[in-house]
Order: structure tokens, then C-alpha cells, then sequence
């Protein structure tokens, strides 16, 4: 979903030189190392032998349109952990960091390591992201310095669960050519960790929940070559507004579609505002009907930004639950978790690549093949990507003399699956209305400050509202 926002005078420049390229920093995060680091296997998530299912929440006190940190705000950091932990989740998501070299996030991530807790984190900012209105000439080497310096700062923690390559930049049919470059963005953070001998995180994308195209996307992240490959897929979806069910909210024909989908499915977004919320979904979402193809999700979204979603009300150093939190509480409370692999699956094939159509607008790039990695661009490969340009940079949105000139064909990338040592296996309204009827899309004002940001003059669009 995107939002548009007036600002009185908001420009985007273009930095005229990327920082200078240092090999990445392996920092030992002694106590983060408590937890297990999670690898993907067939299409199911595994912490050690253990089948992971993520069951969290998405965390971005203030919205991203204030473009702050909370990994980095240690007291404020310290005060929600206590709240995850009486909620007894595993996972939050984080839509926006400060990636610039002295801005610690150490003590925010080990307290979330002590409380069991991981991170998914999405890699791009406002000013550090795809263009969804121009994807060719924001896929720079600007944007890939800056991703890949986000990268380098969180791959030391054991606690990183995954990175997000984007979310929701595909939110309307006449934008699905924005998919080969969301794509080539996956490669190359891939490659990167490779390439920089970093662990192995889990690099996927969060698409938004539009039927026209959700599957085709879904496809096209899964298909060609495992340096090409999504480690996961997961879409935002508020179709399930309580009082629902399995089959009334349309969950069924989902679970039917992905049936045979090869690599992790899980929901980056959930948890319908139409009706009073009672989270419903929750015992389904971990039910047998569904283990066998999803791996849980993240409840959305932990602080009241005015939209109506938040868990708690923050005032200072102070919180207040809500209705919602509290419901939330006991439905995570009388939550039988899945026991033994939840019947995942081990061998299924990767998708084919889904052919250009109305609705699939990826004429430029037939099959697999991707958009090649800008020139400047490569140097990061080997050298690191060195230091970020942090909240406050001046932007890599027009930086069309660094884009990308040329066609890579598969395999061009370094990196594998993310299965610790092999390859893994196999409109406006970025929500779509299904099943029992979600009104949420027409109220929700989702976080995501990501991939798909346009800066035009004194207005901004952003893909993944706010």
C-alpha cells in the first residue's frame, strides 16, 4: 500500500561517490550467539534440527516516516523486549535502520537474544530503495552500497533471522515490472554474503496480498537458478477479519495454491482492524491445515502510529497496552505450537518462471534472465561495501549514471541457498479484499518506508505506506 505524504521542500540528491569499500566487519556477538542461527530446509524454516516457525510481531515505534532506529534506542529497545516476552514471541520485524558506522546496535540485539527473540529485518530506507515508477535508474550502485553496508552490520548477530529485499513495491498489475529488479536486488545481497564470507541469512521479499499477481510474483521469486532464488517468500495479508475461519477468510485456496511451493512461505503482515480484534487466525495459522506449507507470521503492528493497528500506546518512557495487546497476549498464551517438522517438505521442485502477460509486465527480462549488476557496483562484491550513509544520506534514487547497462543471464550470481552449506530447495491498496471481506486495506497505513520509495519534488510516494 502506498500513502502520499506533502513535505515543504523535500528533494532527493544523488551522492556523487559511494563510501569507500572496506572488507566487511565480523564483529563476535558473544551473547547473541545464544541463539541458534535458523537455515531454511525444503520449504520450512530449522533452528538447529528444530522446525522454526516465526511467530512475532513488526516493530517500528514512531512509523517510518520519522526514519528511526529502534535497534538502536537501548532504553527504548530494553522497555519492549519485557513486552515481547509477555507476549512469548520469537521474532519482530524491523522496516527501517541506521546503517551509518557508529550507531550500536549491539545492546538491542543481544536483549533480544537473551529473550529468545530474532530479527527480520528489511534492508532499505526512504532514501535508499527501489523507485517504483523508475526501477532501472534506482537499481544503482548508490542503493547497492548502502543495502550491502545494512547487511554487513547485522550478518555478525546469530539472531538475524532474515532480510527483506523489499516490501510491497509490487502493489498494482501495471508495476509488476519492478519484479526483476526486486529480484536482482536478492541476488546480489546474496552474493554479497557470499562473496564476503558472511553467513548464510535467509534474503527474500514481502509482497502485498493483490490476487492478480501475488502467485506470479510468488513464482518468479522461486524460479531460475539458486543464486537467482528467493531463500523465502512472504505476503502481507489482512483477509481474515474476525469472527472468520479457515474457509470463510479464503486461507484454505491459499494454502491449496502454495501446496507445492519449494521454499518457506510465511505472513510478513497479519491481523485484520474491520471488526474487533480477537486474532483468530493465530491457532490456524499453526495448525496442521497449514504447517505443511506456511511457517507462521508477524502480527502488525506493535505501537499505535494513528492507524488503528498498534498493540500499545507509547507516551515517553511509558506503555500502554491495548485491548488488542491483550488479546493478542492470550491467543499466543493458549497457542498449541506444532510439534515434530509440521509436515514440511523436503523435495519439490523450484517454480517455473511465469511468462510475460497484462498482468506480468516483465517483457525486458524474459525467463530468468535479470538485470546485471551495476559496474560500480562489483567492486562491493570483493571489497566490502564499507561504511553506510545512514538515515540522513543524500539518497540514491536518481542516480541513473550508476545504474545497471546490461542483461545478466542465470548463474551469474555467488551465492547459494541458505541452508547452511548447500542450496536450499526447492493499487494503492496493497492488501487485497478477500474471503470474509477485509476492509483493513482501505484503513491500514502499513510501515514499510522500503523498496519502492518515489521522491518527486516536494511530494513522496512510498511503496509499502507507512
Amino acid at each position: 500500500m502506498k500513502v502520499s505524504i506533502s513535505h515543504a521542500c523535500l528533494w532527493a540528491t544523488v551522492a556523487s561517490a559511494a563510501s569507500t569499500p572496506t572488507k566487511a566487519k565480523r564483529a563476535n556477538k558473544a551473547r547473541a550467539a545464544s541463539l541458534p542461527t535458523v537455515t531454511v530446509r525444503g520449504n520450512a524454516f530449522f533452528a538447529g534440527d528444530n522446525r522454526f516457525y516465526i511467530k512475532g510481531l513488526d516493530y517500528q515505534p514512531g512509523g517510518s516516516s520519522a526514519a528511526i532506529d529502534p535497534i538502536a534506542n537501548a532504553e527504548g529497545c530494553m522497555r519492549d523486549v519485557e513486552k515481547f516476552k509477555e507476549l512469548g514471541i520469537n521474532t519482530i520485524r524491523v522496516y527501517t535502520v541506521d546503517n551509518s558506522p557508529d550507531v550500536d546496535h549491539d545492546p538491542c540485539m543481544n536483549a533480544l537474544a537473551d529473550a529468545g527473540i530474532y530479527l527480520a529485518l528489511d534492508v532499505n530506507t526512504p532514501l535508499y530503495s527501489l523507485n517504483r515508477n523508475e526501477p532501472a535508474g534506482s537499481y544503482n550502485d548508490a542503493y547497492l552500497q548502502n543495502v550491502f553496508a545494512t547487511v554487513s552490520k547485522f550478518a555478525g548477530y546469530s539472531n538475524t533471522l532474515l532480510f527483506f529485499s523489499g516490501n510491497e513495491v509490487i502493489n498494482a498489475d501495471n508495476n509488476t515490472n519492478n519484479a526483476p529488479y526486486i529480484k536482482a536486488t536478492t541476488r546480489d545481497i546474496k552474493s554479497y554474503l557470499a562473496q564476503q564470507d558472511l553467513r548464510r541469512i535467509p534474503v527474500g521479499y514481502s509482497a502485498a496480498d493483490v490476487s492478480s499477481n501475488r502467485y506470479d510474483t510468488a513464482t518468479y521469486m522461486n524460479c531460475g537458478t539458486d543464486d537467482q532464488r528467493s531463500d523465502f517468500f512472504a505476503f502481507n495479508d489482512y483477509s481474515w477479519c474476525d469472527p472468520s475461519s479457515y474457509t470463510v477468510s479464503g486461507w484454505d485456496q491459499k494454502v491449496a495454491t502454495y501446496s507445492n511451493y519449494s521454499i518457506p512461505l510465511f505472513l510478513s503482515e497479519f491481523g485484520c482492524i474491520t471488526n474487533t480484534r480477537a486474532f483468530g487466525e493465530i491457532p490456524s495459522l499453526y495448525s496442521a491445515n497449514m504447517t505443511p506449507v506456511y511457517s507462521g507470521g508477524l502480527v502488525y503492528e506493535y505501537s499505535e502510529e494513528g492507524n488503528g493497528y498498534g498493540l500499545v500506546n507509547i507516551r515517553g518512557n511509558s506503555v500502554q497496552e491495548t485491548a488488542d495487546f491483550r488479546a493478542l497476549r492470550e491467543a499466543y498464551a493458549n497457542l498449541e505450537m506444532p510439534t515434530g517438522d509440521g509436515g514440511y517438505k523436503q523435495d519439490l521442485p523450484k517454480s517455473q518462471c511465469p511468462s510475460a502477460s497484462s498482468t506480468w509486465e516483465v517483457h525486458d527480462f524474459e525467463g530468468d534472465d535479470l538485470p546485471a549488476i551495476p559496474d560500480k557496483a562489483v567492486q562491493y562484491l570483493d571489497d566490502g561495501a564499507g561504511d553506510g550513509a545512514g538515515l540522513n544520506g543524500p539518497g540514491s534514487q536518481w542516480d541513473v549514471a550508476g545504474a545497471s547497462d546490461s542483461t545478466a543471464s542465470a548463474g551469474s550470481g555467488s551465492g547459494g541457498g541458505a541452508s547452511g552449506g548447500g542450496s536450499s530447495s526447492g493499487g494503492d491498496n496493497g492488501s487485497d479484499d478477500g474471503g470474509s471481506g477485509n476492509a483493513a486495506g482501505a484503513l491500514r497505513t502499513p510501515v514499510g518506508l522500503l523498496v519502492g520509495a518515489l521522491i518527486v519534488g516536494v511530494g513522496m510516494v512510498v511503496g509499502g505506506g507507512l
